[in-house]
C-alpha cells in the first residue's frame, strides 16, 4: 500500500513538473528578447535574395577580377529566440552566416563561414542606416571589417570587405559586392504595404489559417508560422490595434 501510495505521489509530481515546463514554454518572451527581434527588425531591408555582383574595390577592375552571387538572407525563429541567416551562394570568399544581437555588448554579432569553412566572429553597430563590423584575427592580429548597408528602400544590397594591418590605422580596401533585389519590380509592386505577419518586415508572399491570408517576407518566417500559426497572428493583430 506505501509503495502504491508512493508511486502515485511520484505521478503526481512528474505530471506537475511538465505542467510548469509546457507553462515556462508559453511565456511572454524577456524584455532581452524582445530588444534582439528590436535590433534584428533594424536590418529587415537586408532580408531576400540579391543578385550581386563582386569584385576588387578600385575605380578599374580585370574581367578576371570580377564574379556573380547571390546574396540570399533570411529569419530564423526557435522558441523565443530569433536570428538572421545569410548564404553565398557562388560566393568567392564566403559560405553563409548568422546574424544576432548581443544585449550585453549592444552589438551585433555576425558569425561568418568562409569557403575554407572557417568561422570569424565579427561585432559592429548599425550607424546611419549602415552597419559595420570588424574581427581581429588572433594570429596575424589583422582585423577585417565587413560594412553592409541598401540603399533605394533596400532594393539594393552592398557589403564591403577591408583589412586593417596590426599597428596602423588605416584600413586597405579588398573588395565589393553589390546586388539588386530578385524580383525588383514585384517587390516595389507588390511588396508595398504588406507587413509579414511574423518579423513585421515587408511581406512578399502569403501564407493562409483557417481562411485568412497573412503576408511573410522569407521562407524562415513561413516555416515559423506554419509551427505556430495562432501565435503569431494574435501578436500581429495586437500590435496592427496600437
Amino acid at each position: 500500500m506505501k509503495r502504491l501510495f508512493g508511486l502515485v505521489v511520484m505521478i503526481a509530481v512528474a505530471a506537475l513538473a511538465v505542467e510548469a515546463l509546457t507553462t515556462q514554454s508559453k511565456a511572454a518572451p524577456t524584455s532581452d528578447q524582445k530588444k534582439v527581434k528590436e535590433k534584428l527588425q533594424e536590418l529587415h531591408e537586408f532580408i531576400g535574395l540579391f543578385n550581386a555582383n563582386g569584385g576588387p574595390d578600385k575605380a578599374k577592375a580585370a574581367p578576371n577580377e570580377l564574379w556573380k552571387e547571390t546574396v540570399n538572407w533570411g529569419w530564423k525563429f526557435k522558441g523565443d529566440d530569433t536570428w538572421l541567416t545569410v548564404e553565398f551562394k557562388d560566393g568567392k570568399y564566403f559560405k553563409s552566416g548568422e546574424m544576432r544581437y548581443l544585449t550585453a555588448k549592444n552589438k551585433y554579432e555576425f558569425t561568418l563561414v568562409d569557403k575554407a569553412d572557417k568561422k570569424r566572429v565579427f561585432e559592429g553597430d548599425l550607424k546611419n542606416e549602415t552597419l559595420t563590423m570588424e574581427y581581429v584575427d588572433p594570429e596575424s592580429k589583422e582585423t577585417q571589417q565587413l560594412v553592409m548597408n541598401t540603399v533605394s528602400e533596400g532594393v539594393r544590397f552592398i557589403y564591403r570587405f577591408n583589412r586593417k594591418s596590426a599597428g596602423t590605422t588605416i584600413y586597405k580596401k579588398e573588395f565589393v559586392v553589390t546586388g539588386n533585389r530578385d524580383g525588383e519590380s514585384f517587390a516595389a509592386a507588390k511588396g508595398k504595404g504588406n507587413i509579414c505577419v511574423v518579423s513585421g518586415g515587408v511581406g512578399t508572399s502569403t501564407v493562409s489559417y483557417k481562411g485568412e491570408t497573412f503576408y511573410v517576407c522569407c521562407s524562415g518566417c513561413r516555416d515559423a508560422f506554419n509551427e505556430n500559426p495562432e501565435k503569431y497572428i494574435k501578436e500581429f493583430k495586437a500590435k496592427m490595434k496600437k
